[in-house]
């Protein structure tokens, strides 16, 4: 069985048309980037004033908060736009729900999962115990993050 290869096709070069961008070089040139990705970044309570770290923390808050509030909508929409389907299909007898096998696999799941969390408790509490550092160091910031938060969710 014979291939045949394409010829090659020639294309142009655009080097000309981009600028590589060395970000080493950047960071020397501009100080703020060292600011805050620097090897010495530290704390954000060593670099900004209360002011701009509630700030930062607020408006970082409402923005996850507000995409936090339209994906949960979203899921809850489809989760139950589902569920009502499968209940309309059900009862209109185009579907037929063995529900002893359901509860049975919804059980073995709950084992599964309990058997998973036990195993995965060192890990969990490692990372409740970094976060909770984190908390510690940059309590303005979190503090404002949490109160944009709640104000995203309620927008």
């Amino acid at each position: 069985m014979a291939t045949r290869n394409a010829p090659p096709q020639e294309y142009e070069s655009d080097d000309d048309s981009y600028e590589v961008l060395d970000l080493t070089e950047y960071a020397r040139r501009h100080h703020w980037w060292n600011r805050v990705f620097g090897h010495s970044s530290g704390p954000m309570v060593e670099k900004y004033s209360v002011a701009t770290q509630i700030v930062m923390g607020g408006v970082s808050g409402w923005c996850a908060g507000f995409l936090f509030q339209k994906v949960g909508k979203l899921a809850a929409t489809a989760v139950g736009g589902g569920f009502l389907l499968l209940q309309i299909a059900s009862h209109s007898g185009y579907v037929q729900i063995d529900w002893k096998r359901v509860e049975k696999d919804v059980n073995k799941a709950k084992r599964q999962i309990k058997k998973r969390a036990n195993k995965a408790a060192p890990e969990i509490n490692n990372i409740i115990e970094e976060a909770t550092e984190f908390v510690k160091q940059n309590i303005v910031i979190s503090s404002g993050f949490v109160g944009g938060f709640l104000l995203g969710l309620a927008s």
